[in-house]
């Protein structure tokens, strides 16, 4: 297979008589020049002078006094003029993001050589104009008429008024534009192209010959220098193209469009021999996947099946770049050389994320009138990577701050250590941010500097050149702020940083010349390769999905000539058929599963070539060899090892200060899942403290029992008769019951100290009302049933029981805290209060025990178990009772009754009646957990299982 440049190369060679020491070659973008004069450098056995290759940018930017702008100061002094010409007050803020817009118009206009005053024209004249426009055409003048259609005076709105306002003062803002960055020496493309032909004199280029390669749509600024190179015989011109797509007379191929306008008016150096390669023998395959990475699990095997010896006749192209980090991790050992010609995102590397958490931990994570950090985001700050690595301390921070569940940390708490301290110096103002991050990232960069190389990992290189990408960046952000040239305010600096970074990309080094290909659609411009893998070619990728955003209507950009969507669908269907025009081992993978980012078709330019190639195409579809796991049911038998550990936390016969007592949780836990209890009250595990400013149903429900404590030791401490009178004089000082409140929040949510203030944010504020009106709602109750003494709140009580085990008598703990004890009536009540709703109606003991019961009353369980222990330790009748906060408004009685229908239901007032037969069961499920073959297995699925914390362990 001869190559497009090498079949250029060798015409060059001959024709310009080897002497190309004054010659340009210009290509659409530098690529192509590796590879040229590579095949340039075979002709010759001797050493040559190699031309000087530019990409058609650079030429410009060579003949130009003016320097290309930066992009964001371009927007900034567009912004003066916007401000002078309009007397509008919009800030630059605002401004911003539609003034790269107006720009982009303008880079259009001076590329197609469209005379502003006739374009920017007011539209009222323009219509009446419109007949005297000998430069339009009639299908430009019928253009012209349809957009006046769309805005004809039944169909005003503000909107449209407002565009038609602006439309009159864009040709000043264009000429004031251009004018003001032309005296600070700097200027858009477009501006550049323009002012380079208006002053051009092609008798004194640097240059005897330019050679154009490879070009295809010309903007009308190229087109006039084409000409007049021509004309004056100092320019050679190579189009590459086929006959399939521009000589078919049956089909008009878009692909062609642009080729036949070039090939009319710049004759091709080249012969037309060398263009039919489409009805060349070639094996195409068009490969359907079911998902974007299933693509490049493909890569593989297509590699194995076809790589070549030359690696470099052999390319992977991808169209959707998304694709690029599963892509290099698919590609097999077998590859010896790899060339990536796209730039790996700047997005993608440790420095996005980090220079993003810093700039939301300084904006959004910093309230600056409490002198708080958030915690979430101080968590996302201390979690990343680069911080783990350059401070000691920032684990340790984690530990303590979720420990003590301090989601508002001042900066006096995070600043242990000289980084730290940097981090967490609250910023006020843009340029205080950018030399926050400038000196951070530096601080970073050391790191890796200071690696010995024998531990340097293979992603350090991409590292270090993220960082100096980053550091780049924000550093030109403050030079900008700094000079005042940028004005915007925190949020838009936010967004511009962050569009910034997601469009940098880090170039790859490497050999370009040698090894497998990796390559974007607009790279493979002018190569061919033998075997070629092109991923993603779906509709919307391949040609881009997205609609022309412009200030110029569709309409009048097609009358005058401009870029329109139908020029963007042909070039990249000339780039389609183009690349594959050579190529002999052709297969097109396409994402057939429609989603979100995805249409799930194949590329409009698949089916042309399925339709009208001669040639047959075969089609497949990916399978995935994979197979699904089926989760096995965990059993733990109880080993020896175990036996010993149950025995160890809880067998008090044994004398060991380390053994704990069996909570009313625990054995609820083992009826509810053995392997549960396992995991918690056997092996340990923990599930990890977890801060978060919102408020579940546990927490919920202990800042209630701790106010409620609060409140009736506050009742209590004259005396432990409650009465009415006591009870109705707190009901009246709201402000009393909210101290309560807000310190049962300081304890067990902010876990700050009695004199610091507590910062509630809404759905804490709601919390906290909700809670005060429930203890208000238990007061009012509480004073329908005065007077009753109160015997303690929150008491600690447990008991010792006698189990029977295969090894012989052991003694076991179980116990508790009870939310209240009180005394009515010479009844000893044992309540527990619950924020939900349930029943405290109790069929039958054995429910107490039916672990296949999904239902099962565990609530009741507590309080029989509590009541159980009392009843070997108290002479006094013990009534077991739950107390609904919710249902509290309905006076009734809240002691658990017993009876399997409602004429057999009776209040439990004397738990000694039902103590043996409570506690025969008990020991029968003590002698189970303590047995020595009773395993630790799975209950069957239930609506519990769903929020497990062992779940991702059961696997159910």
């Amino acid at each position: 297979m001869n190559t497009f440049l090498e079949i250029v190369a060798n015409d060059i060679y001959h024709k310009l008589d080897k002497d190309l020491s004054e010659t340009a070659v210009i290509f659409p973008n530098k690529r192509a020049s590796l590879f040229f004069n590579e095949y340039l450098a075979q002709l010759s056995n001797s050493p040559i002078w190699a031309p000087a290759y530019l990409s058609i940018s650079e030429l410009f930017q060579q003949l130009s006094p003016l320097s290309l702008g930066d992009p964001i100061r371009l927007v900034c002094e567009l912004h003066k003029v916007f401000i002078h010409q309009t007397d509008s007050e919009e800030t630059l803020s605002d401004f911003y993001f539609w003034g790269e817009l107006l720009i982009s118009d303008f880079d259009d206009v001076d590329k197609n050589l469209v005379d502003p005053d006739q374009l920017f024209s007011n539209l009222k004249d323009l219509k009446v104009l419109m007949d005297d426009f000998d430069f339009l055409d009639e299908e430009q003048k019928k253009a012209i008429q349809q957009f006046f259609k769309t805005f004809s005076a039944e169909k005003q709105t503000e909107l449209k008024d407002r565009f038609l306002s602006l439309w009159e003062q864009l040709n000043s803002i264009y000429h004031e534009f251009k004018q003001n960055i032309k005296a600070l020496g700097i200027a858009y493309e477009g501006m550049l192209y323009r002012e380079v032909l208006e002053q051009l004199d092609v008798e004194n280029l640097p240059y005897k010959k330019l050679v154009f390669v490879g070009f295809n749509v010309l903007n009308e600024v190229e087109k006039e220098l084409f000409h007049r190179l021509k004309e004056k015989e100092k320019a050679l011109f190579y189009w590459d193209y086929d006959a399939f797509y521009t000589q078919n007379t049956q089909v008009k191929q878009e692909a062609g469009e642009f080729i036949l306008r070039n090939l009319k008016l710049f004759p091709n150096e080249l012969s037309k021999e060398y263009f039919n390669n489409f009805n060349l023998p070639k094996k195409i395959k068009y490969v359907a996947a079911f998902t974007e990475n299933e693509q490049a699990r493909y890569l593989p095997q297509w590699i194995n099946d076809n790589l070549l010896e030359n690696e470099r006749e052999n390319a992977v192209v991808l169209c959707n770049e998304g694709l690029l980090l599963p892509v290099l991790h698919s590609i097999p050992n077998k590859v010896q050389h790899l060339n990536v010609t796209m730039g790996f995102p700047l997005s993608q590397t440790p420095v996005y994320s980090f220079i993003l958490a810093i700039i939301e931990l300084q904006t959004q994570g910093y309230n600056t009138k409490t002198g708080r950090y958030l915690f979430q985001e101080v968590l996302s700050i201390l979690n990343h990577p680069f911080t783990r690595k350059k401070s000691d301390f920032a684990h340790t921070l984690i530990e303590n701050l979720t420990n003590s569940n301090r989601f508002y940390p001042t900066p006096a708490e995070l600043q242990k250590d000289e980084f730290l301290q940097a981090l967490f110096t609250p910023i006020q103002t843009q340029i205080e941010l950018c030399k926050q991050l400038t000196f951070l990232i530096k601080e970073v960069a050391a790191l890796y500097n200071e690696e010995e190389e024998e531990k340097l990992e293979a992603f350090t290189p991409l590292y270090k050149e993220s960082l100096f990408k980053g550091y780049t960046l924000i550093n030109r952000l403050h030079t900008l702020i700094e000079s005042g040239e940028l004005d915007v305010n925190l949020s838009v600096f936010t967004k511009l940083t962050e569009r910034l970074l997601l469009s940098t990309k880090i170039p790859f080094h490497g050999e370009p010349a040698i090894g497998l290909q990796v390559m974007g659609v607009l790279e493979t411009r002018n190569l061919d390769f033998k075997n070629l893998i092109m991923l993603s070619v779906n509709e919307g990728q391949l040609p881009k999905k997205g609609s022309e955003t412009s200030f110029i209507p569709y309409n009048l950009r097609k009358a005058f000539g401009m870029t329109t969507l139908e020029h963007k669908n042909a070039v990249y269907a000339y780039y389609f058929y183009r690349l594959l025009q050579r190529a002999e081992n052709i297969t097109l993978v396409y994402n057939n599963t429609r989603n979100d980012q995805n249409e799930g078709e194949w590329s409009r330019f698949m089916l042309q070539l399925l339709i009208e190639l001669p040639q047959p195409i075969e089609q497949f579809f990916l399978k995935s060899e994979q197979k699904p796991q089926l989760s096995q049911g965990i059993t733990i038998p109880k080993t020896q090892t175990i036996i010993e550990r149950l025995n160890a936390l809880y067998n008090q016969s044994l004398g060991n200060k380390n053994t704990t007592f069996l909570s009313p949780s625990a054995l609820n836990t083992y009826l509810d899942c053995r392997l549960k209890f396992y995991y918690r009250y056997v092996v340990g595990l923990i599930p990890p403290n977890e801060i978060s400013p919102e408020i579940d149903s546990a927490l919920f429900g202990s800042i209630f029992h701790e106010a409620s404590e609060l409140v009736y030791r506050y009742l209590s401490q004259r005396s432990p008769l409650i009465t009415k009178e006591e009870i109705s004089k707190l009901i009246n000082e709201k402000q009393k019951i909210r101290q309560f409140v807000d310190k049962a929040f300081k304890d067990l949510l902010f876990h700050i100290k009695d004199t610091e203030k507590s910062e509630y944010n809404g759905t804490q504020l709601i919390n906290a009302s909700v809670i005060q009106s429930y203890i208000t709602q238990l007061l009012k109750y509480d004073s329908q049933h005065t007077p009753f003494e109160l015997i303690d709140t929150e008491r600690f009580i447990q008991g010792e029981i006698s189990v029977q085990t295969p090894n012989g008598d052991i003694k076991i703990k179980t116990g508790g805290y009870i939310d209240r004890m009180d005394r009515k009536e010479g009844v000893l009540r044992i309540i527990d209060y619950k924020t939900g709703t349930g029943s405290k109606i109790l069929r039958d003991l054995d429910d107490l025990f039916d672990r296949d019961n999904a239902s099962r009353p565990s609530h009741i369980f507590q309080t029989f178990l509590y009541s159980a222990v009392l009843c070997n330790q108290q002479k006094d009748k013990i009534a077991p009772a739950i107390l609904y906060l919710r249902e509290t408004t309905r006076d009734e009685s809240p002691i658990i009754q017993l009876g399997k229908n409602k004429k057999e239901q009776i209040e439990i007032n004397n738990f000694a009646l039902l103590a043996d037969q409570f506690n025969k069961k008990l020991h029968q499920l003590l002698e189970e957990i303590f047995d020595n073959h009773t395993p630790f297995d799975q209950t069957e699925f239930s609506e519990k299982c769903s929020y497990c914390d062992y779940k991702h362990l059961c696997l159910k």
